[in-house]
């Protein structure tokens, strides 16, 4: 049970902003690139770090008693405090403007833009909507929005009666989604959230059926492939997740050319969509 969602309350967070200043440094590049599948190298000043690394840098840090029971920080603060339990990554969009390089001392503002309630088949939906600008001496790196979904308890979606066929691909690689990789990700993004490496909870708790693999992991590996297919990361990368990709299964990573970009898409053991994307540059 929750409390009453007040969005007029929740709106008053519209227009707050935070600033977060960190240094990209050759361990974390040589980490990410680890668990992004990259060749890890010995990363030198001025290496091209992996594409979002911003991901990394400059994450909010919490004493222990003040995390609530899923792990994430207690509610308030810069984000406003959404009465419903699950909080998770819904898409976004990411511009990239320049590489951010090992030795950067990269200054993230970030600035919550919009507040909004929806009804979903799992029930009442908050979605709050934040800009970040991260910068370095140079100027702008990359500008992008999160999308964040709070939703309610209530157990795992119900998977449709009938999937669809699954989408082919014409560039397609295949990862192994276990424990180890999700404990790495969530350890270079100091995320706390039990989903990820703490089973007991996400399949107690949360009704889910195993360790749920993040969203910009996904979103991760999604850029560094299109990065891939054509020799220079995307412009514009946008994404959103459209089911649950849990651990302890083989997992794809998808792309088909289109208008001059790619459409990707990464997918579970039965081929079925987990997260899509589109790149454009």
């Amino acid at each position: 049970m929750t409390d009453t969602l007040d969005l007029d309350h929740l709106r008053q967070w519209i227009g707050r902003s935070a600033e977060a200043t960190d240094l990209v440094t050759p361990q974390l590049t040589k980490g990410l690139r680890a668990t992004l599948f990259l060749d890890i190298g010995e990363p030198t000043t001025g290496d091209i770090a992996p594409y979002t690394v911003h991901w990394c840098l400059g994450q909010p840090v919490f004493p222990h008693d003040q995390l609530g029971p899923d792990g994430h920080p207690t509610r308030g603060g810069f984000l406003p405090p959404v009465p419903l339990p699950r909080r998770m990554w819904a898409g976004g969009e990411v511009q990239f403007v320049d590489p951010l390089r090992v030795g950067d001392v990269a200054t993230r503002v970030s600035t919550i833009t919009d507040v909004t309630l929806k009804s979903g088949s799992t029930g009442q939906l908050c979605f709050v909507s934040v800009e970040h600008v991260v910068s370095t001496p140079r100027g702008v790196a990359v500008r992008e929005r999160q999308d964040i979904v709070y939703r309610d308890m209530g157990g795992a979606p119900a998977a449709p009666a009938k999937a669809p066929p699954p989408p082919v691909a014409q560039h397609s690689e295949t990862r192994v989604s276990d424990a180890v990789l999700l404990f790495r990700y969530s350890a270079l993004t100091f995320n706390g959230h039990r989903i990820h490496y703490d089973r007991d909870y996400v399949t107690r708790v949360e009704g889910y059926p195993g360790l749920i693999f993040h969203g910009p992991l996904q979103a991760a590996l999604l850029v560094e492939f299109a990065a891939r297919l054509k020799g220079k990361p995307p412009a514009r990368f946008t994404y959103r997740g459209v089911q649950p990709l849990f651990e302890g299964s083989e997992f794809s990573v998808n792309a088909n050319d289109k208008d001059g970009g790619l459409e990707l898409w990464t997918a579970n053991a039965e081929g079925q969509p987990t997260m899509k994307g589109t790149a454009t540059w």
